[in-house]
């Protein structure tokens, strides 16, 4: 399985981005959880938020939650992350994460497959 982030960028405050993360292959069992994970400099990795394998049950980060939309596209095997009202502390590297479950998970060591992250930075 291959995971890749994208369309990270810079941005203002108040503006916002939507990330995409493609998946090639697919974990032993078909069915995947997935989630989205960001590294600001100096600090560790945190959870943003997670989807189920149907789409239909998401989990967010306190700190994003109103701002932030995950959603996935099975039949094109993508997943997305809308960002708006965007604030400096969003700044970070963002990364995508699968797991072999269908359910949502917020600990990063639920997730097998990384994508190689892409950087989001909002200027003030």
């Amino acid at each position: 399985v291959q995971l890749q982030a994208y369309r990270g960028g810079l941005v203002q405050t108040g503006g916002f981005l939507r990330l995409s993360c493609s998946v090639s292959g697919r974990p032993a069992g078909g069915g995947y959880g997935m989630a989205w994970f960001r590294q600001a400099a100096g600090k560790e990795r945190e959870f943003v938020a997670t989807i189920d394998v149907s789409g239909k049950y998401q989990y967010y980060n306190s700190s994003v939650k109103g701002r932030f939309f995950i959603s996935r596209d099975n039949a094109r095997n993508t997943m997305y992350l809308q960002m708006n009202i965007l604030k400096p502390e969003d700044t970070a590297i963002y990364y995508c994460a699968a797991r072999e479950a269908s359910g949502v998970a917020s600990s990063s060591d639920r997730y097998a497959y990384w994508g190689q992250g892409t950087l989001v930075t909002v200027s003030s």
